[in-house]
Order: structure tokens, then sequence, then C-alpha cells
């Protein structure tokens, strides 16, 4: 049984401190749309990614009949729909919480988990995390606390590979090879050691917990706090009693790593398909093909990845050369040698009023070889959607771009590029280490 205690002691934090929230969280979902300069947009969370294929159906119905015809992965495996009028908010709601994608009106921001998308297909992993994923997701819509918890905060679940471990989210649970599960917040090297069984409901009460020690900071997430994670990682620990022991970390393979595209071989040859979108954005035939396969040739399920990629599970590898190769003719990214391996961009010009440049256009116009790191294109300074781990920044400015180097959170001294298609698609493959 794990122990209630009274909440941690908070201290305010000073005034005009960084943590402190001026402002409502405006986190767009389907409830509450963003107004864009290409019209609303809705973000529509797919926790752990994992969609079903009628659910995909829907999706693309809703972009094609609403919005922009295109369906826009983010960073954390959700999707989001652009273009949309001012009129559809109605018909959204209804189609979402028919088709399963909407099972709490008051949590419907809050869904905001990734998990390693591989998991329980290519036998890596310590475990298969899907039951943790679904009790995850029900534990919050059943809790009126979680309700309280900010658009942007976010829960990863690890099945002991380390990808997205490395993704900074504010409570990670991280499959052991004994069957345990460690449970981090934010950064910290510091972890509770806790049962797997319980790994989930753990998860819980650590957020739980972070909305108790908030609200005198303002705090949206673990990185807000102005007391850090490690006290509440202390609080957290006493709550679990008896179920939770406080640890260091065990050292194990840590890397933002995307799933490579391609074929992804797992036991008794059955294997997944996994494929990248150019920028992150896939059109209404292109979404159709993925989804044909999934309920024709797979297991009728997809899942979005945090690197803006799908994976689509249970096909047989006899098949699974010829699937990759009409998903090729499609325009997805189904190889480590497409130009488009790496490259991310935010929406940019005209989607968005703050950036300075068409971002996703320049990005298409400086491809080059494949680089040994990734890039990414920002409209301005707010960087919106941009990677872990290390990467190239490029920047736009009012003069032009800034390109440098992201490693270890820190931003080398970055190199300023004028207006010069040519020079800046030289400076950017430069940048990224061109392979041979």
């Amino acid at each position: 049984m794990l122990a209630a205690m009274p909440p941690p002691a908070t201290t305010p934090a000073p005034p005009g401190d960084a943590s402190v929230r001026a402002r409502g969280d405006a986190c767009p979902g389907t409830l509450r749309l963003h107004r864009a300069d290409d019209g609303s947009l809705a973000r529509i969370r797919v926790p752990g990614g994992v969609l079903t294929a009628d659910q995909a159906d829907v999706l693309r119905e809703l972009a094609v009949r609403l919005g922009d015809g295109e369906l826009h992965l983010t960073s954390r495996g959700n999707v989001q729909l652009r273009g949309l009028g001012q009129e559809c908010g109605a018909e959204l709601v209804s189609r979402m919480s028919e088709s399963g994608l909407l099972p709490s009106e008051r949590h419907e921001r809050v869904r905001n988990v990734v998990a390693s998308p591989l998991s329980g297909l290519d036998g890596r992993g310590e475990r298969d995390i899907r039951p943790w994923l679904s009790a995850l997701d029900a534990l919050l819509c059943a809790s009126d606390a979680a309700a309280g918890l900010s658009g942007r905060f976010l829960f990863a679940l690890d099945d002991g590979r380390g990808d997205v471990d490395a993704l900074g989210a504010d409570v990670t649970l991280r499959a052991l090879s004994d069957g345990d599960a460690i449970l981090r917040i934010g950064a910290e090297e510091s972890v509770v050691r806790i049962p797997g069984a319980g790994a989930p409901q753990a998860a819980l009460i650590a957020a739980e917990t972070f909305l108790e020690a908030s609200p005198a900071s303002g705090a949206w997430r673990v990185t807000d706090l102005p007391a850090g994670a490690e006290s509440l990682l202390d609080e957290v620990a006493r709550r679990l009693g008896p179920a939770g022991t406080r640890t260091v970390a065990p050292v194990g393979p840590q890397g933002s790593t995307a799933p490579a595209p391609g074929m992804v071989t797992g036991p008794r040859d059955v294997v997944a398909l996994s494929v990248g979108l150019p920028l992150g954005r896939i059109g209404a035939g292109q979404w159709q093909t993925l989804t044909d396969i999934a309920r024709h040739r797979g297991d009728g399920e997809l899942r979005l990845t945090p690197w803006r990629g799908v994976v689509v599970p249970g096909t047989g590898r006899e098949q699974a050369a010829e699937l990759l190769d009409s998903l090729g003719a499609a325009g997805l990214i189904v190889g480590p040698r497409s130009p488009w391996t790496g490259v991310g961009a935010c929406i940019g010009r005209p989607g968005c009023a703050k950036s300075l440049a068409d971002v996703r256009a320049e990005a298409a116009a400086a491809l080059g070889p494949v680089g040994a790191l990734p890039v990414y294109w920002s409209g301005c300074e707010r960087r919106c959607g941009h990677p872990q781990g290390e990467w190239i920044d490029v920047v736009a400015t009012p003069d032009g771009h800034q390109v440098a180097l992201v490693r270890d959170g820190r931003r080398d001294a970055p190199v300023s590029i004028d207006d010069s298609p040519p020079a800046l698609a030289a400076a950017v493959s430069a940048a990224r280490g061109a392979l041979d």
C-alpha cells in the first residue's frame, strides 16, 4: 500500500523569477484551439503514439474535411490538425469522442505520454511497456488532481533501451532487467526504484505531488520549480514508502535515438516497418497508404514516434520490402540514406505570425548529403519543437540566419549567414558533418 504523506513545504519564487507564470496555460488541445495565421490548430494527444487503424482514418477524414488536408506530427508523438475553420469545434470534439481519442474532456490536454515506440517489437528492451501505457492513461483520466497538470507536463515510459529516457520528461519510468523500474523526476540522476507492477501508480503519485508543490511557484513543469527536482523526488520517495527505494540510476544505454527507417526485425519472423515523415507532416493520401498497410498487412495499429515518424507493427518479412518500396514511392523516408533523414523544422511562414522565414521551404532547398547530426530549422528564437541531444540549430533572424551546434543543452557560438541560399546550404551541410 502506498503511503499518503503531507505535501512538502514550498518556498514562493521571488518576484520576477522565470518560473512564475503570469498567464494561464495556453497550450492547444482538441477543446481549446489555437489561432494561427493559417487558421485554427488542434493538438490531439495520442498517449504513447498508439493509434488503431480506425482512429487513424478518423484523423485523416478530419484533416481533409475540416483542415488543410495534412497531419502534422509533434515531438511528443501527438497529432496536429491545421487550417481549421472557426466553426469546426463541435464536430471535432464529437468525432474524437466517438473514436476513443477523447476519453476524458477534463484531461484531454494532460495525456502527454511518450513511450519507446519499438517496445515489444524488436526483442530489445527489458519489458513490453504497453501495459504501463494503458494503465497510466486510465489512472490519469480517473484522477481529479491530474486534470490540473499543464499541457506541457510530460511522462515518458522507457522499456529499458534508453530512448525516451533521454527526452527530458517531467516523470520517467524506465524498465530494469529484474522486473523492477526506476522513477525519475526531471533530469535527476537520483531515482526511486520501484516494483514494475506499481510503476504507473508511482508515476501518477509523482505528478500529483508536483501539483501540490507548484501553486506557490506557478510552475508548469518540474524544471520550473524553484527548489528543483531533488526535493520533489524526496517527497515522492516518502509517499511511496516501502514500495520505493531512493538510489542512483543504474548505468545503461542512453540516447535520444529515433528508430532507424526501414525494416525492424522481431521474433518469429514478424517485422515492423519504420518510416519517417519529411518535416513531420504527411498528406492524406500518404496517411491512407500507411493506414491500409496497418489494417490489411499488419496488426491494425500505428505507433507515432517522438521523432516524427511512424512504426507499423506486425507485417510479414516476405512482404516488408515490397511495402517499404510503396511507402518510399509515396514520399516517405524508408531508409537511412534519404536526404530528409534528420531534417526538421517548425511550421514557419505563412502558418506562424512570429516566424521570420518560410523555414520549411528553406530546409527543402538546402537538402544535401545525409548529415552525421540532425538539423532543425526555426523561424524565430522560440525554436518550437526542437529536438533533444546534439543537433544543428538554424534560426532565422532579421538579417538572415544563424547556424550553431547545440550539445549538452548549450549552444556554441553561431555563424551568421546572409540571405544567400547557396551559402546557407553550404553552412548547414558543413555543420552537420556530411557522411562519405
